[in-house]
């Protein structure tokens, strides 16, 4: 029988692994803050199907990456220094909001870094950019070091309970690859979105830069302005709701749903929602 909310210790190996594969889907599914906005960043920056798969896939694999990495280190019981941090998810949330933020300096041209750029027409010509294929992959492998309770359930219970060293990564792995799942067929639903919303193909494709370009870095500064405030004040960060579902990411709502809430849907969601508005006006 699986149990996704407290896996036992003594699972078999073929329940352990369908156990991290689940879970990965689950964590895939649910607001997470170390998927959801890099992944919905990067799948509008590509502005169409096939690059918001390529997206979802490059973050999600560079992810899974990590995880069995991760999983073969709690297996050798090296785990120490990631699972006994209190406070690694905020070092992690410092070093991903860099990232994001530097990602999103490129796509909105580099060398004259504006956040807003409010004047500008919907078409005006300007140095935005792509995001590079190997930017969702340095993301993903960032991402995956932070700690939470799908995290601590592979590097705990799950690995422990392969049979040798050998397999100590395949539930890292599984895990990785359930969360690459939904995440690829998100970010190909996402850069969908951004191909069919009627528009010129230069209109969607300066409106889907902006936007990810914005949350990248606005959500950036979100994601260090959150790794600085658990640091300077962990209780004030550790508080959350309790929801009463049996759900990880989903039971207490706390520092990391706000996270998410924030980048994807009032920055992401708003400034696509802005762009598609402006560009409207413009037009009449």
């Amino acid at each position: 029988m699986i149990d996704l909310w407290a896996p036992s210790a003594d699972l078999g190996l073929g329940t352990a692994l369908t156990t991290a594969f689940v879970l990965g889907i689950v964590h895939g599914i649910t607001p997470d803050e170390h998927t959801w906005p890099i992944t919905y960043s990067y799948a509008i920056g590509g502005y169409s199907t096939r690059r918001g798969l390529i997206a979802g896939l490059s973050f999600s694999l560079a992810f899974t990456v990590q995880r069995a990495l991760a999983s073969e280190l709690a297996y050798l019981t090296l785990d120490h220094w990631f699972t006994a941090s209190a406070h690694l998810n905020y070092y992690v949330y410092l070093i991903v909001g860099t990232a994001m933020w530097l990602g999103g300096r490129y796509v909105r041209g580099g060398h004259h870094f504006h956040l807003w750029r409010p004047r500008q027409t919907p078409l005006a010509t300007d140095a935005l950019r792509t995001p590079r294929p190997w930017m969702p992959l340095i993301h993903g492998f960032i991402a995956g070091w932070g700690v939470g309770a799908f995290a601590l359930i592979i590097y705990t219970v799950l690995a422990p309970a392969m049979p040798g060293p050998a397999l100590g990564w395949l539930p890292g792995a599984l895990f990785g690859l359930g969360t690459t799942l939904v995440q690829a067929i998100s970010g190909a639903l996402i850069g969908l979105t951004a191909q069919r919303i009627g528009l010129p193909a230069e209109a969607i494709r300066r409106i889907a830069l902006i936007t990810a370009g914005r949350t990248l870095s606005w959500g950036g500064i979100v994601f260090i302005a959150g790794g600085l405030f658990g640091l300077l004040a962990p209780h004030w960060a550790d508080l959350s709701i309790a929801t009463g579902l049996h759900i990880h990411n989903l039971a207490h709502l706390g520092l990391a749903f706000i996270l998410v809430m924030i980048v994807v849907m009032l920055i992401g969601v708003g400034s696509l929602i802005q762009q598609l508005l402006q560009w409207r006006h413009h037009r009449h």
